[in-house]
């Protein structure tokens, strides 16, 4: 397409999930940097907006699909125009809101990857890339107009209350580690790693590092268990938040925490968002393309393995974003993975070295 002048108003459309929220959220920090007259407006999902939703200089507008979602957008919209559509999510859901927002440029992703017929509802497309990381596949939306920068700032504001609830558990200095053990739980069956393992790292950072541990997560029923038995098997006493944090009280513990240990989840892309290091735990997705992305050096990355015992493929030879779907994948990953990339992490971090990568 071609490059337009800044315009005068602009819609994203992205309304999940809180991964992906967090890969969106620089995107948006650089369109706000090159076209700082810009009015932006952004149609979010109703969790993802408890996250990011009162960013200064940001119109959201909550998309809650619990609440016949696509009368109250038509009616939230009624009468206005964009001057541009960026359609920055592969969802049926996500395209039928789109016809919502009335702009000239719908702009979405290529043929190749506007997977759920995204490609009807767009009329101008971001160049193809093969193999990129998603945060990189998004960025395409801002280099097709014209932007060529990335700029990888986050700056979540976070209320008092939530920065109080961090600092009454992690004073200043004092080393932490939090453990996000569960991915979304409709994945529970193949992104899940074993309790006891959790609990083996949680006293290996107490005992060699003196670290506290907190497990996190949400209020789903397999979560909870999960945070119980890692909190019932861990000797060092790691303490179960798993329930009882919402998402910027998370934000305000990733801040202030030494480190993170999670599967695939949107977890890690808010510990990135944090700007803390991450250890990330791949087996079942590619980390090439939804790894922690300035943590790739701390990553646990037994994916290929994985991939080779139950789908008999590489990565070389596996199409871009397949996922292996057996519960025992992430059995791949043996605790000594983890322990080593901590230990590694930590003696990185006594030594000063710089623990984040520029992007």
């Amino acid at each position: 397409m071609a490059k337009p002048s800044a315009p005068e108003s602009l819609c994203v459309m992205r309304l999940s999930a809180v991964g992906d929220v967090c890969h969106t959220l620089p995107v948006v920090r650089t369109l706000q940097q090159a076209w700082p007259a810009t009015r932006i407006t952004w149609i979010i999902g109703k969790l993802e907006a408890s996250l990011v939703g009162d960013i200064p200089g940001i119109e959201f507008i909550t998309f809650d699909k619990s609440q016949r979602p696509y009368g109250q957008l038509r009616r939230a919209l009624k009468g206005r125009r964009f001057d541009m559509l960026l359609h920055m999510q592969m969802s049926l859901r996500a395209s039928v809101g789109s016809l919502a927002v009335h702009a000239p440029v719908r702009l979405g992703f290529d043929r190749q990857r506007a997977h759920d017929l995204q490609w009807l509802f767009t009329n101008r497309r971001i160049p193809h890339r093969d193999r990129q990381h998603v945060m990189d596949s998004l960025f395409g939306f801002s280099e097709a107009l014209g932007i060529e920068e990335h700029v990888l700032r986050w700056d979540i504001p976070l209320p008092a209350a939530a920065e109080a609830f961090a600092v009454e558990r992690i004073p200043a200095g004092k080393p932490t580690l939090i453990i996000s053990p569960c991915a979304n739980p409709r994945f529970r069956n193949w992104r899940s790693w074993q309790p006891e393992y959790y609990a083996a790292v949680a006293d290996h950072a107490a005992r060699q590092h003196g670290m506290q541990v907190f497990v996190t997560g949400g209020r789903s029923e397999i979560e909870k268990a999960y945070g119980e038995r890692i909190s019932a098997l861990s000797k060092a006493g790691a303490v179960d938040l798993v329930g009882k944090t919402s998402l910027k009280e998370l934000l305000a513990l990733l801040k202030r925490a030494t480190v993170l240990v999670s599967p695939d989840s949107g977890p890690i892309h808010m510990g990135t968002a944090a700007g803390i290091p991450v250890i990330g735990l791949y087996a079942t997705t590619n980390p090439d393309r939804a790894g922690p992305y300035l943590s790739q050096r701390w990553r646990v990355d037994r994916y290929p393995d994985a991939l080779k015992q139950f789908d008999g493929l590489t990565p070389e030879t596996a199409p871009w974003g397949t996922r292996v779907r057996d519960p025992k994948a992430m059995d791949c990953i043996k605790v000594a993975d983890v322990t080593e990339k901590l230990d590694e992490l930590v003696a990185a971090k006594n030594r000063g070295e710089k623990l984040l990568a520029d992007g």
